[in-house]
């Protein structure tokens, strides 16, 4: 085997794609045996590295050349530079927004105005309501999910709940907006209308999110009041004492959802924000930012600037004396991307190489191979899409191959293709932030500051949403068939799609 040798790469056994996959399986396991929570911070990192070294021999083995294999590890990363950026940009909005009291203002406002009974209910609708209107669940968690889950703890409930609420809530809201991404690639991909697709999934989505919603609610009724009104005081008087506090410090938050709202683009919307939240910061928390910067010697100006400048690298840093203040309102800044950086670097590069040696295809083909009914159809459709969310670790890439892979089974089952963009988005989109090492799956954790196997169970919505989609595979409930005339269309345009 000559990794320098152009040769004619013969296409992959199912016993090839089988092995960098069950690697990544069985190290995982291991990894999270061996470090538990902790096995986020490096160790999966390895992970990935290695099974995509396996995928790279093979890929060799297979007579393919060493710098095809090298680029398309390149150009898997490219893809998630946008990504990247985003999660750098949020890590300079929280800390800016944490040193202006943009953060504590929602977290001790938040505290007057929701009660624990019905607090992850609160925290679900509020999050569907923001990301429908802006078509976005980052930013939604980037946002009101941060002051949510301070909020849950100064009421002394459970924060990973808190996170389960958030995610199911921006997700929800993400699927039903015409704003989002991947309510548009999802249609497109398919070659579907954007709104018949949302009509279509409203089907499966609805029902997930109101039994979601319920299950929240009746939560809410069995939480004990662990934090006493006395310590919600302390924190409402502590944050009183560190920031200057009104409903003024909100308004970055509303200036980042109205540009969303008005499409612009995610980064440059999170970034604006941020540095509103620097001028924020001058103008309203003075005296805080003298003392963060600790530099006396300093003409106060460069003081001033110096304490910004250290929020949008490094974060904030509060010294209360009270742990759960504290540990909320010190973090923030690009440094504390750094390592969900490296974890969606590692992942594309392991996705990336699996996509190019075709052993990811190989895998979609075998599990066509055991497709029978309508119902097996549409489970193989789900299944494909988190298989692929968990081997290629890019929500994308889950909604655009299985999408182009199953397009023309759809069509020679006589089935209309809304059916496959709905599976899609039910398989590939909502489950996305359920693994730790994909994108979204990385940014929830690093936003909201909750591991993704801690909010895992309480992501309600996300994991009814693939079942309800089963369910109704099965039992033939809102699958719609095609006509002869459309499935001429549609088999003649998949062919020239894979050709």
């Amino acid at each position: 085997m000559d990794i320098n040798t152009e040769n004619t790469p013969k296409s992959p056994s199912l016993v090839d794609a089988l092995v960098p996959t069950a690697t990544l399986i069985a190290l995982l396991g291991l990894s999270v045996y061996l470090f538990g929570d902790d096995s986020s911070y490096g160790a999966n990192q390895i992970v990935l590295i290695l099974s995509g070294a396996v995928a790279v021999v093979i890929g060799l083995k297979n007579g393919m050349h060493w710098n095809t294999l090298e680029q398309s590890i390149y150009d898997g990363i490219r893809i998630a530079l946008g990504a990247i950026l985003i999660l750098l940009c949020v890590g300079m909005l929280i800390g800016s927004w944490i040193l202006a009291g943009t953060v504590p203002a929602m977290i001790y406002f938040g505290l007057q105005i929701l009660d624990p009974s019905w607090f992850y209910g609160a925290a679900c609708v509020m999050s569907a309501l923001v990301a429908l209107c802006i078509g976005s669940s980052w930013t939604t968690a980037g946002t009101v999910g941060v002051g949510l889950i301070g909020t849950a703890a100064g009421l002394g409930v459970s924060m990973e709940v808190t996170a389960g609420a958030v995610v199911s809530g921006a997700y929800f809201g993400d699927k039903l907006s015409p704003l989002s991404e991947t309510t548009n690639l999802a249609p497109a991909v398919t070659g579907v209308d954007l709104f018949d697709h949302i009509r279509h999934l409203s089907w499966t989505t609805l029902p997930a999110f109101w039994i979601a919603l319920l299950i929240f609610l009746w939560m809410g009724t069995g939480v004990e009041h662990s934090t006493e009104s006395e310590q919600m005081q302390q924190i409402q008087v502590l944050l009183e004492q560190h920031f200057n506090l009104s409903t003024l410090l909100l308004l970055p938050l509303l200036l980042v959802l109205i540009l969303a709202w008005r499409k612009v683009p995610a980064m440059a919307s999170i970034l604006i924000g941020a540095l509103t939240g620097a001028v924020f910061a001058i103008v309203f928390q003075r005296d805080n930012l003298l003392a963060f910067a600790n530099a006396p010697e300093l003409p106060v100006a460069l003081q001033l600037f110096k304490a910004v400048w250290i929020s949008l690298f490094n974060g904030y840093e509060l010294n209360t004396g009270n742990g759960v203040i504290d540990s909320l309102l010190s973090r923030g800044g690009m440094s504390s991307m750094l390592n969900t950086v490296w974890l969606i670097i590692c992942a594309m590069m392991f996705g990336a190489v699996m996509e190019k040696t075709g052993l990811l295809a190989k895998l979609i083909q075998g599990v066509l191979g055991m497709v029978r009914s309508t119902g097996s159809l549409i489970v193989a459709t789900i299944c494909t899409c988190i298989g692929t969310n968990i081997v290629a670790g890019d929500q994308y890439i889950s909604i655009i191959l299985p999408g182009r892979m199953f397009k023309l089974e759809f069509a020679n089952r006589g089935l209309d293709a809304l059916n496959l963009s709905r599976s899609i988005e039910d398989g590939g989109t909502i489950t996305s932030p359920l693994i730790p090492w994909n994108t979204c799956g990385a940014y929830m954790a690093a936003t909201l500051g909750v591991a993704t196997l801690a909010y895992l169970p309480y992501a309600f919505f996300n994991l009814l949403g693939p079942l309800i989609a089963i369910v109704y595979g099965y039992a033939n409930i809102k699958i719609r068939p095609l006509t002869l005339q459309e499935m001429d269309r549609v088999k003649t345009s998949a062919v020239h799609q894979n050709q």
